[in-house]
């Protein structure tokens, strides 16, 4: 752990997630780490982790009582930044339902657009590691551009606003693999940076200071 901590992060715990890795991940960029299954301690925080793995509908179900809480601290601009799932979840919808014909499942609407699967022209999910294309400046990116991150995922971003693409990779097509909002406190990224060594750290770090 860090010897000085910067920043007090909340880990949303809803149930689905990895939070030990982004705990210790947070921590070690110099975070205090607090996960939380009450949604009124989300406004205390300096910044706000949704991590999440799974299926969409699932994570939309059992993340319900924290949906007020983080949207009003969203608009609050404490900076809240979604992993893998919980990136995915910071959009309007995803086409990811539990049942053939189900249509739509409403996400948090933070980030205007929809999460798609990929089509038959790549084995899914998109498993391993892969690179980052910056396109965009963004303080959660700094330093990482042609660097990789791991990733394992089915469905990807496709946001209305192109601006809301901060990088994409490479896997048959390109896909936005960080998104984030107009203001720049909104954000996410598809990869695991818990379990993208250094180049995940120095994003884990670049959030701590920015909530900081």
């Amino acid at each position: 752990m860090s010897s000085q901590i910067t920043a007090d992060v909340v880990v949303v715990d809803y149930g689905l997630g990895n939070l030990r890795s982004v705990t210790r991940g947070l921590e070690r960029a110099g975070a205090g780490v607090e996960m939380s299954t009450d949604p009124a301690l989300l406004d205390r925080a300096d910044g706000i982790v949704l991590p999440g793995v799974g299926a969409f509908s699932e994570g939309m179900e059992n993340a319900g009582p924290f949906r007020d809480a983080l949207c009003d601290a969203a608009a609050d601009g404490i900076p809240l930044f979604g992993i893998c799932l919980g990136m995915q979840m910071l959009l309007t919808s995803s086409e990811e339902s539990t049942r053939a014909g189900q249509g739509d499942v409403d996400g948090l609407d933070l980030i205007p657009g929809r999460n798609v699967r990929f089509d038959g022209s790549k084995k899914v999910p998109h498993m391993g590691w892969n690179e980052l294309t910056v396109e965009r400046e963004h303080p959660i990116v700094e330093g990482v551009d042609g660097q990789y991150a791991y990733f394992v995922h089915s469905y990807y971003a496709d946001p209305n606003d192109e601006n809301a693409c901060v990088a994409t990779t490479d896997y048959g097509q390109s896909f936005p693999s960080v998104v984030a909002n107009d203001d720049g406190t909104i954000f996410g990224t598809q990869f695991h940076p818990e379990k993208s060594g250094e180049a995940g750290l120095r994003i884990l770090r670049n959030f701590v200071e920015l909530c900081s």
